[in-house]
């Protein structure tokens, strides 16, 4: 993969069995790049406060975890083409 270029982090909900994260994060990307972007998502769990494990995760964009991450991100930019 490429450069790492932005991070973002949720507050952490605690005592939550099933969090609900309504967060908005905004990066920055002209238009033209957005070929050649992938944006990381990562889920983790906190058991105490020195190890955390990852639950999840998907990429959309360039390197798509899959083909419905790949379809979204395809709609995303044809939606952005239009406006």
């Amino acid at each position: 993969m490429g450069q790492e270029i932005s991070r973002c982090k949720t507050s952490v909900r605690r005592g939550h069995p099933n969090p609900v994260f309504k967060e908005t994060f905004v990066f920055q990307v002209a238009l033209f790049q957005l070929s050649d972007v992938t944006l990381m998502v990562a889920v983790y769990n906190r058991r105490n406060m020195k190890r955390k494990e990852m639950i999840g995760w998907l990429a959309l964009g360039q390197n798509s975890s899959g083909e419905e991450e790949a379809l979204h991100w395809q709609d995303m930019k044809e939606s952005s083409n239009q406006q």
